[in-house]
């Protein structure tokens, strides 16, 4: 789900990409980021990378994509309208089953890591995002829910 000001919801990254920079394999990701810029430069690093990308413009909205979609990963902006990205991975945490634990990581230019880990995310990325910060903390976290 997003807000009016949110584009585009669901990415077409299914096509063969010869760019791709990740050894992951393809991911669905929800991208929970109220800032338009922000969306747009996750959007084109996830998908640069190969991964389908669904967007959300807060925490409610990633509630409900939850509700309806299986991810693979969340990126989580922590300071976000509406409900902030702790509130709603603890949401999110508070509703899980035994043993389906959604990863979840926060992307935060100001936000504390130890808050973000207390909440129940399992990473932190500082803002501005990087590919190569990226990739390495969605193998990491990856492999750790894997296991």
């Amino acid at each position: 789900m997003t807000s009016k000001s949110a584009s585009p919801i669901v990415s077409n990254s299914q096509r063969s990409n010869p760019m791709r920079k990740s050894p992951l394999t393809r991911l669905n990701v929800l991208v929970a980021e109220d800032s338009l810029l922000n969306q747009r430069f996750a959007v084109r690093l996830l998908e640069a990378a190969g991964h389908a990308v669904t967007l959300a413009a807060n925490g409610l909205e990633a509630l409900e994509a939850l509700r309806h979609n299986d991810f693979d990963l969340v990126l989580m902006d922590v300071e976000m309208p509406e409900m902030d990205g702790i509130t709603a991975t603890q949401a999110i945490r508070a509703k899980e089953k035994a043993g389906a634990r959604v990863p979840i990581v926060a992307v935060t230019a100001t936000g504390d890591p130890t808050a973000c880990l207390d909440a129940g995310m399992d990473d932190w990325l500082p803002k501005p995002l990087s590919l190569s910060r990226l990739n390495q903390t969605l193998e990491k976290v990856i492999a750790k829910t894997a296991a």
